[in-house]
């Protein structure tokens, strides 16, 4: 059983429209629902029921998995028979998926930017319109889920390379239009970066101009506790002080037996803010800033989480420099992330890929990249020292 969340501001909710998922609503005032993903692999069965009860116990009120592939979805089968927690799958870059997937869960989320891997030559509006065909065939809701590590291409292209706002607005609302235009209401939306700041711009401009439509809020990649959960509650503060969410996930590193506390964080804080409590932006007052994604089924090698661990660890004698780095499990987010900081490992099954603002600098072996970070990291400490 689920433990409900009440709403936690005083002053007024952005009006929007409800959502149905499953057996909870958001939006139209609603209680603000915590949501989760699973870390497990989608094809471990018994491992990924368990995690989705763990997380329910918690209080997860929507749970989503990772669905890229045939096994993924046949796995998912079972695994619908064994939990009674609402589902949303991420359907990662294959949006065929769907149709496999949709009678299994009470929701499905789509990246815009993902739409391009699949059927390249087939317009964007022909592979959404099937989405939400599929969708009101078996009483699924959408999230359209943009994501700053990973914009439409051919968005991005037509804006400043130093504002990545812009693009992530446009995309969310080209995709709003044409299901609204399709008659398809049941969707929310999220536009997710590492950087709060930039969570807060994205979700107070996309509010202004679409109000009715309800907002999932979260930072994506903010890192291991409590660096990550300061992160997202300060973003979560400014836009639910201001009625603007209807639905939250805190996005952690964490091992699987510990993905729970992602559920408690996200409660804390809703808490937190219904107290009046606040922490500000000036909790976050500089220094080294270290992104890494959540502990999620993309993850490609689970050796990334015990690696985030000891890049913090290593890079404690950097804490006064304001320099980002970046730490990236799997090929979804990875590749922007990396770029947009200044030393990048996106770690793949075997091997991490090195990136120093933006530029490849090789693949290592896990065992061997700490001290070739190190060695990355103290150079860019010595310039700033020359610079300063």
């Amino acid at each position: 059983m689920t433990k409900p969340v009440e709403p936690v501001v005083t002053q007024p909710r952005n009006p929007t429209r409800s959502v149905k998922i499953g057996n909870i609503t958001i939006g139209a005032g609603a209680p603000i629902a915590v949501q989760s993903m699973c870390a497990t692999k989608t094809t471990d069965i018994d491992a990924t029921v368990a995690q989705i009860n763990d997380l329910q116990a918690a209080g997860a009120q929507v749970i989503r998995l990772a669905v890229d592939k045939t096994s993924e979805a046949k796995a998912l089968t079972s695994i619908r028979e064994q939990v009674s927690a609402n589902l949303t799958v991420d359907l990662q870059e294959n949006y065929r998926m769907a149709e496999k997937v949709a009678p299994l869960v009470e929701k499905i989320r789509y990246n815009p930017g993902h739409l391009y891997h699949h059927e390249k030559r087939k317009p964007w509006q022909d592979k959404v319109r099937y989405l939400a065909d599929i969708a009101g065939s078996n009483d699924c809701a959408i999230r359209v889920g943009v994501n700053a590590g990973s914009v439409d291409p051919s968005l991005a292209d037509q804006f400043d390379p130093e504002d990545s706002i812009s693009p992530m607005i446009e995309s969310a609302m080209s995709h709003c239009d044409l299901l609204d235009e399709l008659g398809f209401k049941r969707y929310c939306v999220s536009l997710k970066d590492s950087d709060p700041a930039k969570v807060i711009q994205l979700n107070q401009r996309f509010a202004a101009l679409r109000p009715k439509i309800p907002l999932h809020l979260g930072v994506t990649e903010a890192g291991m506790p409590p660096g990550g959960i300061t992160k997202t509650r300060i973003a979560f503060e400014a836009l639910i002080g201001q009625g603007i969410g209807d639905t939250i996930r805190v996005s952690l590193t964490l091992p699987n037996d510990r993905k729970g506390d992602e559920v408690t964080a996200g409660i804390d804080i809703l808490t937190a803010i219904a107290r009046g409590e606040r922490l500000g932006s000036g909790a976050l007052d500089g220094g080294l800033n270290i992104i890494s994604c959540p502990s999620c089924s993309r993850v490609e090698n689970e050796a990334f989480v015990d690696l985030a661990e000891q890049v913090r660890e290593m890079t404690e004698y950097a804490q006064q420099y304001d320099i980002t780095i970046a730490v990236m499990g799997c090929r979804v987010n990875g590749p922007g992330e990396t770029d947009d900081a200044d030393l990048g490992l996106w770690c793949a099954p075997r091997f991490v890929n090195l990136k120093k603002g933006g530029t490849p600098l090789g693949a290592y072996p896990y065992n061997e990249i700490l001290p070739i970070l190190k060695t990355q990291l103290d150079e860019l400490i010595s310039d700033k020292k020359l610079s300063g």
